[in-house]
Order: C-alpha cells, then structure tokens, then sequence
C-alpha cells in the first residue's frame, strides 16, 4: 500500500468519526463509578448501535508492517475495570446467550457474563485508540486493521450480544439500585438475575402454548 492510500484511509471521515465513537466508549466503560447503573446502560444502549455502525462503515485495510502492535491493556487495568462493571451489574450481569456457533442448532443455552463481553470490546478498542493516537502513520494503519478484523471475528458478536442484555434491563422493570447490604461477589455470568429468569420462562410457556 502507497504512503498516499495509508494516509487517506487513516485521516478518512469514517476512520475518523470510527475513533471519536470508540473513545466515547471507553471513556464510558473507565467512568463506570461516576454514574448510577441506570445511568451507564443508558449510554451503553446509545453507544453501542453508534459504535457497530461507525466500524461497519470502515474501509478494509490492509497491514503495511510486520512488526506485531503494542498492546496498551494491562491485565491489571482489564482486572481493575472489570470488578466495577461486575459490581455495578451484580446479579444482573449474567444472561443466557442466544448465539453460540457451537450449539446454534441445539436446544441447550449458554450463560454468558455482561461485564466480561463488555470487556472484551473494550479491551481492542482502548489498544487500538491508543496506537491511533501515536501518530505513527504506519502503526494507526496496522491498529486499525487489527481492530476491523478483530471486529468481525470476535467482538462484534460480543457487542450485539450486550445490547440485547441492555435492552432488556432497561425495559423490564428491573430494580437497578445497587444493594450495598449484599457483599456476597457475583461470579462473572453466574448472577440469576429475575428479568432473565422471567423473561425465558415467559418464552417456555409460550412455546407450550403451541
């Protein structure tokens, strides 16, 4: 690829507006502690559909160094973020999931954990943001193809999935205030929250109904 066509793409309106959407979201996910948990699913229930169409909107790109790109997530600061989402979440951080390669075609479901999937889309995005912001042309090339392909292999499952956990926290009714008189640590995914239980028991009769 020519210096010409790296620069383009790099300073391009998509890639740019890509990463103002993408700091917004992890600047959201690092203020966790600063809002009420109503509050952080609802930025996370704007965010979100605004971030999946930003990056659907990129250009593919193309590697131009062999070189493999600096991680700027430390297990530490992944850790760290982590346990205050999980904290924020409690019981309602864990969800069935509905997708699943491995058995979408068999009956059983799959518990998944809300803070951990937001992890993991917070963890690429942060790395790349930081790589972006060197303003080393070739290293915010290679971020930026290392985040498109790690967005349709992997995380971009992972955001569509915490949006369908975010709609229906916010629209079930749910008691989100934080019960600081439990200090029994939920599990990532191992929480039972009531909207879940709820919402797929409501589903079986349904189905029984048939």
């Amino acid at each position: 690829m020519s210096e010409l066509g790296t620069n383009q793409i790099i300073y391009s309106k998509n890639v740019v507006e890509f990463v103002t959407v993408a700091n917004e979201f992890c600047s959201s996910m690092e203020s966790v502690s600063m809002y009420l948990p109503k509050e952080n699913l609802d930025r996370l229930q704007k965010l979100l559909p605004l971030l999946y169409l930003k990056v659907s909107m990129l250009p593919k790109v193309e590697r131009v160094i062999d070189d493999e790109l600096e991680k700027f997530v430390s297990e530490l600061d992944y850790n760290a973020i982590h346990q205050k989402w999980l904290q924020l979440l409690g019981e309602n951080d864990g969800f069935h999931e509905v997708f699943d390669p491995n058995i979408q075609f068999g009956e059983e479901t799959m518990r998944a954990s809300l803070s951990e999937n937001l992890m993991d889309v917070y963890q690429d995005l942060k790395n790349f943001i930081t790589a972006y912001s060197l303003g080393n042309e070739e290293v915010m090339n290679d971020a930026l193809a290392e985040c498109i392909f790690h967005f349709e292999e992997f995380w971009g499952q992972q955001l569509v999935n915490v949006l369908r956990a975010v709609h229906m926290l916010l629209f079930s009714n749910v008691d989100l205030s934080v019960d600081d008189s439990n200090n029994e640590e939920v599990a990532p995914g191992k929480g039972n929250p009531k909207w879940m239980d709820n919402f797929w028991g409501t589903n079986e009769e349904e189905e029984q109904d048939v």
